[in-house]
Parts: C-alpha cells; sequence; structure tokens
C-alpha cells in the first residue's frame, strides 16, 4: 500500500451542501440563510462578544483600577543562575543575553538573591537587592551598577 491509494471509507465523508441551486434542491433562492435581516447579506459578520445590539456584557461591568503607561519594567534573574559563568569573570547583560537568561536588552536589569552564588564574579546590572550584594560580596565578587 502506498500513499496514493489511500481512500476514506465509503459514506465517512459527506458531499458539501450545493446552495443556491434551485428550489429543488431546498436550499434554492435564499439558501438557508431566512428572509431579510443581518444575517441574509453577503459579508455579513458580527464580532467575538456582540450580542444582538443589547448592551454587551464587557460594556455592562464596571471599570476598575488603570494602567500606569509609565512603569518601568524590569528584567530579573538570581544568584543561582550565575554559577554557569567562570571565576573571576565579569557578568554584564550582553552576555546574560548571549547565554539565553535574558530575552532582550531593552528592559533594566535586576539581581535578586534566590539561590547562593558559588563563583567569585564581578557582576555589573542596573540595580541589586541588598541581600544579593550581600551574597556576592561573601562570594568574594563585586557587584556594580551600570
Amino acid at each position: 500500500m502506498r500513499l496514493h491509494e489511500l481512500s476514506p471509507p465509503r459514506g465517512s465523508r459527506r458531499a458539501g451542501k450545493r446552495k443556491g441551486r434551485g428550489p429543488a434542491s431546498g436550499l434554492g433562492k435564499t439558501a438557508g440563510r431566512g428572509q431579510k435581516g443581518q444575517g441574509s447579506r453577503s459579508g455579513s459578520k458580527t464580532r467575538p462578544g456582540f450580542e444582538g445590539g443589547q448592551t454587551p456584557l464587557f460594556q455592562r461591568l464596571p471599570k476598575r483600577g488603570f494602567t500606569n503607561i509609565f512603569k518601568q519594567k524590569w528584567s530579573v534573574i538570581n544568584l543561582a543562575a550565575l554559577n554557569r559563568f567562570d571565576d573571576g569573570v565579569t557578568v554584564t547583560p550582553q552576555m546574560l543575553k548571549e547565554a539565553g537568561l535574558l530575552k532582550s536588552l531593552k528592559n533594566p536589569l535586576k539581581i535578586l538573591s534566590e539561590g547562593d552564588l558559588e563563583r567569585k564574579l564581578v557582576v555589573q546590572a542596573h540595580r541589586f537587592s541588598r541581600q544579593a550584594v550581600n551574597k556576592i560580596e561573601a562570594a568574594g565578587g563585586k557587584a556594580e551598577v551600570i
């Protein structure tokens, strides 16, 4: 048996409805769309959530809070992730991106203290948590603010 010899079992595939092909077909004239109205017109579509002209649910619900458009987003890295670098290396945001720890250099980098640092590293970032600085210095390294 080859791919070109395969065919679906008899009766499992049904021919599509041929609309607008005369009154005898059962789907002639209006082609199953009814008489007049929104759905009868060609190109008629309604957006998701449309409730037939009734005020939609998302408009009836009360609005809460606001979005601060000036909010600063941070890229966050934990100390445990820095153990992949060798002793004495200066770890920069660019190196973190190349290692696959950062998706983008667009946002400033903050180092957090989750996990333990077992290497003596010079870490460069835009911000550090207080505990992260303590752990880096305890391991014999240095935390530098860019």
